[in-house]
């Protein structure tokens, strides 16, 4: 059986996260997406919005990273696949996480 390409949450419909990526990776994609949502909050909280631009830009980047946004993981080679989410976790391990 394929794996699900969406997941709904309250009746959203979201496109889940690429099944592909090994669970280390996708553990660090995920602690840097959600550092990166803390983040937007705390910028939007002291109403910086330079601070909140870069925070969602990392929020876009570990969601890309994860397969979520950019190109549908299902319509891409294996090697695609692994280029993306390894340029992610790259970014990722260069910002800490």
């Amino acid at each position: 059986m394929a794996e699900p390409r969406f997941i709904v949450i309250d009746g959203r419909r979201w496109r889940a996260t690429d099944p592909a990526i090994p669970e280390e990776d996708a553990a660090r994609l995920r602690r840097w997406l959600m550092a990166a949502r803390r983040d937007v909050g705390r910028a939007k909280k002291a109403d910086d919005p330079t601070a909140e631009r870069a925070a969602r830009d990392r929020v876009h980047a570990a969601k890309t990273a994860l397969g979520e946004r950019g190109d549908p993981w299902w319509e891409q080679s294996a090697d695609d696949r692994r280029a993306r989410w390894t340029a992610g976790v790259d970014r990722a391990a260069e910002e800490g996480f």
